[in-house]
């Protein structure tokens, strides 16, 4: 669904928000949590009953193969716990105890990284406790020696920790780049509403084909 589409798109406009951040001059693609369990039947995390969602990981791929060709830094998160009870899950896991498919010594294969998108050598890994990649991580410290200034997101699951990423991504005073295509949930009401929400108060909600013309062009 278009961002032009939605039947309150007028009214925010009109009210103020949905303005542009626009893209800085060095950008790095954030893939959020490209794992099995948001892909996989037998997962309770899996959110390929919604077709956009299953399209997802076909999006993320054209933007790995941009940012590579483009030189963009990658950087992947994944979830990790590996305290035997899940204490650092924290009260996290209290709402959503199935986490446990990430517990180190409960390897089911969903943890691990969707078929052919994978990060390579030399490409950042940020291992994660909750919902958002910049929580109790140094992500912010590596992009800030970097000299990032712009993050294209994508990945799962959209109201989740897509969601997260990209609020304190703006909070920290980068340029988050949603990928609309690039991002999956569960339901697609729920990801077509914090798409629209996300585009009105904290990111800019960019095309597939915007976002990989500006990786393939690199650093400017």
């Amino acid at each position: 669904m278009a961002l032009t589409d939605h039947s309150d798109h007028a009214s925010y406009v009109e009210s103020g928000f949905a303005g542009k951040m626009g893209w800085g001059s060095k950008p790095a693609l954030l893939l959020i949590d490209v794992c099995n369990a948001y892909w996989s039947k037998d997962s309770p995390l899996d959110t390929s009953s919604n077709p956009a969602s299953a399209a997802a990981p076909a999006s993320i791929a054209k933007l790995i193969a941009a940012a590579r060709e483009g030189k963009v830094p990658l950087i992947w998160t994944r979830v990790e716990y590996t305290e035997p009870d899940m204490s650092d899950a924290g009260v996290f896991f209290c709402k959503a105890p199935l986490l446990k498919v990430f517990q180190k010594g409960n390897e089911t294969g969903l943890e691990s990284w969707v078929l052919g998108l994978e990060p390579k050598e030399g490409e950042l890994v940020i291992s994660k406790r909750y919902p958002s990649a910049f929580f109790a991580t140094d992500l912010n410290t590596r992009l800030q020696l970097r000299g990032i200034d712009t993050l294209v997101v994508c990945g799962v699951s959209t109201s989740g920790c897509v969601r997260a990423s990209a609020l304190d991504a703006m909070c920290l005073g980068y340029r988050p780049m949603v990928v609309g295509e690039a991002c999956g949930d569960r339901s697609p009401a729920v990801h077509n509403a914090n798409i629209f929400d996300m585009n009105a108060k904290m990111a800019d909600v960019v095309s597939e084909s915007e976002a990989i013309g500006k990786l393939k062009a690199g650093w400017l």
